[in-house]
């Protein structure tokens, strides 16, 4: 192995032309150490024990698919039943997740020592630091470890060391010198191959009490640094694969979150600490006409690059579905039949909410997510009774609203069930304890991210979390107007003098010409079609949004119309002069809308 001006390693003289390489011996604390063997078990070379000792590798080494892991489970298996001390230094492109090095390329690539480990009586020694870099630039000489291995992928054996070995395998002076007070006195290294592609290497010392290296464990260590390398190898395809789903994860999720009237957004992703984690939870918010915010949670049940490529298709569903203004038990229904369409028949659950600034209002609906946390601001903390429905993809639908008022500064915490959920413990229990963690949190804490670090999930979470937390703000004083309009003829008049008045107020008295225009259209219609207008809403914000409701079902549409036609143009016109508008359906019939440009 390759080791910079402070890496020492051990070295061996090799046999049958075979030249030795350096091993690292452990030198602090990043270093394991073995127990002292003492007498040599009788049956540690023979032919069975050698062959059983192997087939055992399978079973102890690459045990995860954790990279770094599987290189110290390789020395462990190895200290004291095969060598006295251990060294594993991978290439720093292979612990990138790219691929290994060919070993006919020029030069010597940069390695990383990886893992350690030694019986106590090499405790003297000075390897590399686990996790240090080390190129060959950086060495006084090139050692036989860099000549053999690493240049020719071929093994190197010292049986016997002489003298001069040391200084051939070690990368300094001082790294010999304390070898050879150690009395070490055989030194065997071999490369670590996969696959055709060098991924790293593996030597191995022995030292006083231990008989000298042969041909037959040259052989032997060959044999299992081939089935370690394939560990390696496997690790790191596995790593990269999973690099490749979390880079997709988070390109498929918001950048940024909007400010929206009325109501601050804290959003958070939190990356599973187990590797295979990774999956489609992914949350959304979106501003809507009037001030209003529409509010998403969701989780793809499964896990690796089909549940993120799932929950990116659902996200965009679901984002164009906010964008129709529809309601949160609509949006549901609609994404339930697109996630049936879906070839590889995924179930996702997910939470989705309006938030209305006028009256501090959520309208929720569940298909199948864990219930949100509603914390008051004055000591109090319960989870919020969404009817739940069935997941997104089961084909049970319809999904029951759930209208929720609540107080100024009031905090609705929507997370999904990585944050929560464990091995040991039930739900309810989780969600007992998250309950307890957010009221435990201290004043701003929640906001920032708290609770991500003190829910119950967090020291071992072993699923990913989102988390979207959203504080009710009240909207700036007279920014909002509200007024509820009579159901007869008088009923335009009575608007358009409400707006031109609120407008002259509000200093865009050039905004009322249009204004009265788009309100006496819209209180029109709600006469006409939808059984007299309810209440009128002004909205003063980065827009000016005209508001008028009625009990009427149908939703209104710009119809085609002849040149001879009376009627039928006051859609045209709105479409004309104003930015965009719209409709939704309420609990009680409908909104229709009108948003324009503020003055420059």
């Amino acid at each position: 192995m390759n080791g910079g001006s402070g890496r020492r390693r051990l070295h061996s003289r090799g046999s049958a032309g075979r030249d030795p390489e350096p091993v690292r011996r452990p030198a602090g604390g990043n270093v394991r150490f073995r127990r002292s063997r003492g007498v040599l078990p009788p049956d540690r070379f023979t032919t069975r024990s050698r062959l059983a000792w192997l087939n055992s590798a399978t079973s102890r080494i690459g045990t995860t698919l954790d990279l770094e892991r599987t290189a110290q489970e390789l020395a462990e298996f190895t200290v004291p039943r095969f060598a006295d001390g251990a060294a594993v230094d991978i290439l720093e492109s292979v612990l990138r997740g790219d691929e290994g090095a060919r070993w006919t390329e020029p030069g010597i690539p940069a390695m990383r020592a990886t893992a350690l480990c030694a019986i106590e009586e090499l405790s003297s020694l000075e390897p590399t630091p686990v996790g240090e870099t080390f190129v060959h630039a950086e060495q006084p000489h090139e050692t036989l470890l860099h000549r053999y291995c690493l240049r020719q992928g071929k093994p190197v054996l010292l049986s016997r060391m002489r003298d001069d070995d040391f200084i051939r395998v070690a990368p300094t002076a001082s790294a010999a010198s304390k070898m050879r007070a150690a009395g070490v006195h055989s030194y065997l290294a071999v490369p670590l191959i996969a696959r055709g592609l060098l991924l790293g290497s593996a030597d191995f010392v022995r030292g006083p009490g231990t008989p000298p290296f042969s041909s037959t464990d040259l052989a032997l260590a060959e044999q299992l640094a081939s089935k370690a390398a394939v560990f390696i190898d496997n690790a790191r395809l596995y790593g990269r694969e999973r690099e490749h789903v979390v880079s997709l994860q988070r390109s498929l999720l918001p950048r940024v979150t909007p400010a929206t009237p009325g109501l601050l957004v804290h959003s958070e992703y939190a990356p599973s600490v187990a590797r295979h984690g990774v999956g489609g939870d992914w949350y959304d918010v979106m501003g809507l006409p009037g001030g209003r915010t529409a509010l998403m949670v969701g989780d793809v049940m499964g896990h690796g690059l089909p549940a993120a490529a799932t929950m990116g298709r659902l996200r965009t569903v679901g984002r164009t579905l906010m964008t129709l203004d529809m309601a949160p038990e609509r949006i549901l229904a609609r994404l339930d039949l697109a996630t049936r369409d879906l070839e590889d028949e995924q179930v996702a659950t997910c939470l989705c909410a309006v938030y209305d600034p006028a009256d501090s209002t959520y309208t929720l609906a569940s298909a199948g997510h864990l219930p949100p946390l509603l914390i008051d601001g004055q000591g109090s903390a319960e989870f919020v009774p969404v009817p739940t429905g069935a997941p997104l993809g089961a084909g049970v639908i319809p999904y029951d609203p759930l209208r929720l008022r609540v107080p100024d500064g009031a905090h609705l915490v929507m997370y999904t069930d990585g944050l929560v959920k464990t091995r040991e413990e039930d739900v309810d229990t989780q969600l007992e304890r998250l309950r307890s963690a957010a009221l435990g949190l201290p004043p701003g804490a929640l906001e920032r991210g708290g609770l991500v670090e003190c829910a119950p999930a967090a020291a071992a979470r072993f699923d990913e979390a989102v988390l979207l937390i959203t504080t009710g703000a009240a909207l700036p004083a007279g920014d909002l107007r509200v007024w509820e309009l009579p159901k007869d003829g008088r009923a335009a008049s009575v608007a358009r003098g409400l707006v031109t008045e609120q407008l002259a107020a509000w200093g865009l008295a050039e905004l009322a010409d249009v204004s009265e225009l788009v309100v006496s259209e819209l209180v029109g219609n709600a006469l006409r079609y939808g059984n007299g207008p309810g209440l009128l809403r002004l909205l003063r914000g980065e827009r000016l949004v005209v508001e008028v409701s009625d009990t009427g079902p149908d939703l209104p549409q710009i119809q085609h119309v002849d040149l001879s036609d009376e009627g039928g143009r006051g859609l045209q016109l709105i479409n004309m002069l104003c930015r965009r508008w719209g409709s939704c359906r309420t609990a009680t019939g409908k909104v229709v809308w009108a948003e324009q440009n503020m003055p420059s």
